[in-house]
């Protein structure tokens, strides 16, 4: 053999090698890390059914709430009924917390993660309670059905948007179908949104501001809207398209760190 060719053999082994580490010690999806562990976290998530959820104001999930492949898939069609995608929510409520996932959709579908959500017969949808972080696809111009104009070109209902309350700064959003990593930091009212590892929304509730806020949006009009300081976590289904979401994961302050 060629000297020369050695040296080409040996780095393609090196790099073979390297990749072959990579892929062995790399972090499962759905799992939590040993420091996560002692840090506190908690999966809301394990990767392989829908145990901690239900559907909202249901016993179980509605059957467009799937597990495919370590993710949860929300796939509905035509022939799908409210009951079938109504928003999934957590079983457990939270007052004080960092909660981060992963989600990613296909081309202009619209969702959202909602939080503080109260789960009563009196209010009928999760929205009338629970704030929302949007998720929506920032490329797109229509619905993925073609019938109105896209969120995304909404002020304040673009992706990363506390809904119809505060924008984004920045917008960190990856097309579709490249998976976005959420994190939502909600601690005694001070509230913080994260796109991607970048602090998009950083505001307060329950002070004049954030009332003021309210009774110039469509949510003045229920009166419990953004109230609620424990509650469920909710991720839409009652939008637009499909969409997977997995490593979805939550540490609760048990006192609530100094803001």
């Amino acid at each position: 053999m060629p000297k020369k060719i050695i040296p080409v053999l040996t780095a393609f082994a090196v790099l073979f090698l390297f990749f072959s580490y990579q892929k062995v010690f790399a972090q499962q999806e759905n799992t939590l890390t040993a420091q996560e562990k002692t840090d506190g976290w908690q999966l809301l998530f394990n990767g392989k059914d829908l145990s901690g959820w239900h559907s909202y104001l249901e016993k179980e999930p509605g059957k467009a709430w799937q597990v495919h492949d370590g993710a949860i898939v929300l796939d509905k069609n035509s022939k799908s009924v409210y009951k079938d995608f109504a928003d999934l929510v957590t079983n457990d409520e939270y007052e004080n917390f960092d909660l981060k996932l992963e989600w990613k959709m296909e081309p202009c579908a619209n969702s959202g993660v909602m939080f503080y959500v109260n789960e009563s017969p009196q209010y009928k949808n999760t929205y009338e309670t629970g704030p929302e972080m949007q998720i929506t696809d920032l490329s797109c111009l229509y619905t993925s059905n073609h019938s109105e104009i896209s969120d995304s070109r909404i002020n304040m209902h673009r992706a990363g948007d506390l809904y119809d309350l505060v924008p984004a700064d920045t917008e960190w959003v990856k097309p579709a179908p490249e998976w976005n990593t959420y994190e939502i930091i909600a601690n005694n009212g001070h509230v913080q949104f994260f796109q991607n590892g970048h602090k998009v929304v950083d505001t307060r509730f329950w002070d004049y501001q954030w009332w003021k806020k309210i009774s110039r949006t469509k949510f003045h009009q229920w009166k419990d809207f953004g109230t609620f300081r424990k509650g469920h976590i909710s991720i839409q289904g009652t939008e637009d398209g499909k969409l997977w979401f997995r490593n979805i994961k939550i540490k609760k302050f048990r006192f609530g760190p100094s803001s």
